[in-house]
């Protein structure tokens, strides 16, 4: 095989006849198959305008256009040429351009029907970047409703494609077999000790792999932290021939381009992220070392924040860096891991649009107009997310009430920044163009405190603890923000980082620790020697994310005079009643609120009776009911009536508190008053008159013995219960019952002396069959009493015989 020859020349005429007769394929092809490349120019006769190829990394894209050119002969920029946020390398005649994923998003919100574009296509979407997603899914609903002619291929290395031909409505599927290259792959025989760190244990494997293979290497890392360490582990230790060249995101070009160049002489060890996964060659590379690693950020929606965090790679992900070992000639791939382990390593890597801050897709799908229901998502964004995303835009005023976008709210959409920030500088104007590039590039000044006024002052002052590289980033990217907007207001850093993050303006608790509530209803700690730990007030615009208490990377402090200058409008004062536990009583305040922010807090001296009462109601909720024999007893002689009659089971009463007990809870607010209250009467009051007669007739609280005396009922056991001595109940022929299905009563007949001798629920049948041997047995004890022989005839009696007789 030619290097002029690549795998997917190979079924190149299957994908464009799919696209002129269908106007739409999904096409598969492993890594190092030549897709990114080859696609574009072998559409580029049959279509008409221009092809927009979307690529998920800036550096890809330059990449690929650079190729494509080379290709043609022309320098990049003429036919072929790219378009990022900052860089714009196309003419009035470039039939094909390269864009970053965010692009096509702006050019459909500003052209739904893509004038003058004749094909999409996508590339690399096994990656399931959120603007990917969402530009698949606007790509869709434009081909069904303004642009049938438009043409579509998604591109993917080891995407399933089945599930993406089926969104599509049944598109052909192309599949490129085989790679340019066959790879080795190399697993460890026994997994990394526990006790080793994870960049020495690399840094061996690629001292190892440089040492036995020919060729340069590419070392897969999770990010530039990671890329830096191992590059301390290497230096020294690699051969003499050995380059070391870091490649990642926030690199320069010149220096990203530098580091997928050519050797001239010897050989390199490129150490690089996720960027060199895919849609690169970089040149002499034969050797791959995958750390199986990789980073992505994760949305707390409950928080409201996003965090960066460090996970297993997936099998996809592995397969794909494998790839990049076979681009140039045969190679091989060590992985640090062993051939175990892999069985444990996930399929695929989650979607983003599962995991991320979706705020800025609540906020294209509100200036497109439809809901995530009406679009066609590979993946469904959860409704989790989307509600924390949508009610942020709202405190942001970028969405109204019924969740359509405003004028601010499109001024936001405009800007390529994240909508906090978007918010701050439409707000704040040139003023905030520092801050807005600070807190979208990594902190430039670790170490040093939470302090954002210290990452302000290292822009203008060369500190040495400041990251050079990043201070300068930051510098352009200001330079970029600044034009166009207006001066702006005068504004503190508090107050402009408290626009970008209204829901996180933290008020410090009460104690000795440096412990934040935030305005949204989280928690956050500060070391207790920085600087701001004793600051009443904050604006936290970056932490760890932890879910339940977050530590603080980066603050600013806040007055309550810029806080009121702010927020006036939402801050207002609460009356609050309510239990506390641990003083046993209802505490009426008065509470000044921001947000979950306590501004001030006073004892509501005048407050009404039936606020105090909903406060003792919270109480009873936490103690439980209080019941009293009474109640207990009423609350029973109820239940037995059944159908028609509320519901007093303690589940209920609990749950119904506010409309049976509520109204007579007058002047009960401590703990000790609470638990002796009597619930009877408000059960009672609970029945109508005429069922409260017929409980008193059916299920009364006493029974009518023989002889005319009223016995109480017991209800509070499993069954109603009477107690009798045993003379008092002849003549009963029948066994007395309760209620309207005529529950029997539990009976226990005792001696003369009321000691216990028989229960029964069946009288009559205790008089025919147990009685016998009881008459026998107390004839005895008791003489003077009587034990007539058929109870059923003898008259009831509490008389005992007089002595003679």
């Amino acid at each position: 095989m030619t290097r002029t020859t690549l795998p997917i020349d190979a079924v190149l005429p299957e994908l464009v006849k799919a696209v002129q007769t269908q106007g739409q394929a999904v096409l598969m092809a492993p890594p190092g198959a030549g897709k990114t490349t080859r696609v574009p120019l072998a559409l580029l006769p049959v279509i008409s305008g221009k092809i927009i190829m979307l690529e998920p990394r800036r550096l890809a894209a330059r990449s690929a256009a650079e190729r494509m050119a080379e290709t043609l002969g022309e320098p990049v920029g003429q036919t072929v040429g790219y378009r990022m946020r900052g860089e714009n390398k196309t003419n009035k005649n470039t039939r094909i351009e390269v864009v970053t994923e965010g692009i096509l998003t702006r050019m459909l919100q500003s052209d739904p029907e893509l004038s003058g574009v004749g094909a999409v296509i996508f590339d690399e979407f096994h990656e399931r970047s959120l603007n990917a997603d969402l530009g698949l899914a606007l790509i869709v609903e434009v081909r069904g409703a303004l642009r049938d002619d438009l043409a579509l291929v998604v591109m993917s290395a080891t995407l399933d494609a089945g599930p993406v031909a089926d969104l599509l409505g049944g598109a052909p599927i192309v599949t490129s077999e085989g790679r340019a290259f066959p790879v080795e792959t190399l697993w460890l025989d026994k997994p990394v000790p526990k006790t080793t760190r994870f960049e020495a244990a690399l840094a061996d494997l690629v001292i190892d792999a440089v040492n036995t293979q020919d060729g340069s290497a590419l070392v897969f890392l999770p990010g530039e932290g990671e890329i830096r360490r191992v590059e301390q582990h290497l230096t020294g230790r690699v051969p003499k021939d050995c380059a070391i060249r870091p490649l990642f995101g926030a690199m320069k070009f010149e220096a990203q381009r530098a580091a997928i160049a050519p050797c001239t002489t010897g050989r390199k060890i490129v150490l690089a992220t996720s960027i060199a996964e895919t849609s690169l060659t970089i040149e002499d590379v034969r050797i791959v070392v995958d750390g199986g690693r990789a980073r992505r950020a994760r949305f707390d929606p409950s928080s409201g924040m996003s965090r960066l965090v460090t996970e297993r790679a997936s099998k996809a992900e592995a397969e794909q860096r494998k790839g990049r070992a076979g681009r140039v000639s045969e190679g091989i791939c060590y992985r640090l891991w062993t051939r175990g382990e892999e069985g444990a390593m996930p399929m695929f890597a989650p979607a983003e649009i599962e995991a991320a801050d979706l705020s800025g897709l609540a906020m294209e799908l509100a200036l497109w107009g439809a809901s995530e229901a009406e679009l066609a998502f590979l993946t469904p964004p959860p409704q989790g997310q989307l509600v924390e995303a949508r009610a942020l835009l709202h405190g942001l005023g970028a969405l109204d009430a019924t969740q359509r976008i405003t004028a601010h709210g499109r001024k936001i959409a405009a800007m390529p920044l994240h909508p906090r920030l978007a918010h701050m500088l439409q707000k704040a104007g040139q003023n905030a163009a520092n801050l807005a590039a600070i807190l979208n590039e990594r902190d430039p000044l670790r170490g040093v405190g939470v302090d954002l006024s210290l990452r302000l002052s290292a822009l203008s002052n060369r500190d040495a603890r400041a990251d050079r590289g990043a201070v300068e980033r930051i510098k352009l990217e200001a330079k970029r923000l600044r034009a166009g907007l207006p001066s702006g207001p005068e504004m503190s850093l508090g107050e402009m980082a408290a626009l970008a993050y209204p829901d996180r303006i933290g008020l410090r608790r009460k104690g000795n620790q440096a412990r934040y509530i935030m305005s949204g209803g989280k928690g956050a700690v500060m070391d207790d020697g920085d600087a701001l730990a004793a600051t009443r007030l904050i604006v936290i615009t970056d932490t760890d994310g932890a879910p339940r208490e977050a530590k603080i990377r980066q603050a600013v402090a806040l007055s309550d005079g810029e806080l009121r200058g702010l927020y006036g409008d939402q801050i207002a004062w609460h009356d609050l009643c309510h239990w506390d536990k641990r003083a046993g009583r209802v505490v009426a305040r008065q509470r000044e609120m921001f947000g979950a922010l306590t501004l001030d807090d006073r004892p509501w001296k005048d407050a009404p009776s039936a606020a105090i009462a909903l406060g003792a109601l919270d109480g009873i909720r936490q103690m439980g009911l209080p019941w009293s024999a009474a109640a207990r007893r009423f609350a029973a002689r109820v239940a037995l009536m059944g159908d028609g009659y509320p519901d007093m089971s303690e589940q209920t009463l609990m749950n119904t508190l506010e409309d049976w007990l509520l109204p007579h809870l007058k002047g009960a607010k401590t703990e000790g008053e609470l638990r002796g209250f009597d619930t009877t009467e408000a059960l009672r009051a609970m029945l109508d008159w005429s069922q409260m007669s017929r409980l008193d007739t059916e299920v009364p609280g006493s029974f009518t013995s023989p002889m005319g005396r009223k016995l109480p009922i017991d209800y509070s056991g499993e069954h109603p219960e009477i107690t009798a001595r045993i003379q008092e109940m002849f003549g009963t022929t029948r066994h007395p019952t309760v209620g309207p299905r005529h529950v029997p009563l539990k009976v226990v007949l005792t001696s003369p002396a009321h000691r216990p001798m028989q229960v029964t629920m069946d009288i009559p049948n205790f008089w025919k069959t147990s009685y016998a041997d009881v008459r026998k047995d107390m004839r005895g004890q008791y003489p003077r009493h009587p034990w007539p022989e058929d109870p059923t005839v003898a008259d009831p009696t509490l008389r005992a015989k007089r002595r003679g007789t």
